[in-house]
């Protein structure tokens, strides 16, 4: 008998050890538990630390407590001008209510899947009604800041705070920005050509009008010359003049070796002249005495 209600105590204990370890359950820091008897959310246990419950009725579902980051897939949105985009986003948010969060969604999962649709449909609204050029202006952080608020709406009755949401990407279809990258580019081609054409337009009116001012220059400075030339050559006749009539005799004997030197400079290394030429009569009888001399 005696061993009989040492194994009973034994057994016993056994049983309170197994339901004490059964009903005690630790929340980390990051996390935040709820309660669940027989599928009905009971409580929120918040506070960090070692926990009991009453065993096999209770149950603990645990949620993370920190920031969560929801990307969401790239998206087609028309704008209000009619043009079309890729958008990407992303959604910063946490478990705010457990016991709103269970009753709502469940798990995270299913908030992702729910999140992804609120924020894709505030997405297509708020950016249906602004054209692409307010998109890229620094009111798109109104814009922005709409979406988010109308999110964060909607989602509080999913037991969720969104702390940001935000465009993450927001680019044209790769097709329009072929489109629009082969119309630049035949823009700037056609820039390019009027340019060149301008340009060599430019080149011909400079090469005319300095063509047109060397021919100005060369006139002018040809006509200085003739004109200085004249009056050298009346200024040599002048003394050509006075010295003919102060030595007329030394003026023939000048005239004569000027003759010469053309003459003979000019000529082949031969020349052939009579005796009795007049070419050569300063070399048979020389300058004419001076007369009284």
């Amino acid at each position: 008998m005696m061993g009989k209600l040492k194994w009973l105590a034994v057994v016993l204990a056994v049983a309170a050890l197994w339901a004490l370890a059964s009903s005690a359950y630790v929340v980390d820091e990051s996390q935040q538990a709820l309660i669940i008897r027989f599928g009905a959310p009971m409580g929120v246990a918040g506070e960090p630390g070692l926990k009991f419950k009453v065993p096999f009725s209770d149950s603990v579902v645990f949620y993370d407590s920190r920031l969560q980051t929801l990307l969401s897939p790239a998206e087609q949105v028309i704008l209000g001008d009619q043009k079309r985009i890729e958008v990407e986003t992303f959604t910063r948010f946490r478990i705010s209510d457990p016991l709103r969060f269970y009753q709502a969604v469940g798990t995270l999962d299913q908030a992702n899947a729910q999140l992804t649709q609120m924020v894709s449909s505030s997405v297509r609204r708020e950016l249906g009604e602004i054209a692409l050029r307010s998109l890229l202006s620094p009111a798109r952080r109104d814009e922005v800041a709409i979406i988010e608020k109308d999110v964060a709406e909607k989602a509080r009755s999913l037991g969720i705070e969104i702390t940001e949401v935000r465009l993450h990407r927001a680019d044209l279809p790769f097709e329009a920005s072929q489109a629009i990258y082969d119309r630049m580019k035949s823009e700037r081609q056609r820039e390019a050509k009027e340019l060149r054409a301008q340009g060599f337009e430019w080149a011909q009116q400079i090469q005319a009008k300095a063509d047109r001012d060397r021919t100005v220059l060369l006139s002018e400075v040809q006509r200085q010359a003739a004109i200085t030339h004249g009056e050298a050559d009346a200024d040599a006749n002048q003394i050509l003049s006075a010295a003919f009539s102060k030595d007329p005799a030394f003026y023939k004997l000048y005239r004569a070796l000027q003759t010469y030197r053309q003459a003979l400079a000019e000529s082949q290394p031969m020349l052939v002249l009579t005796p009795d030429a007049d070419f050569l009569k300063q070399f048979k009888t020389g300058p004419a005495a001076a007369s009284g001399k």
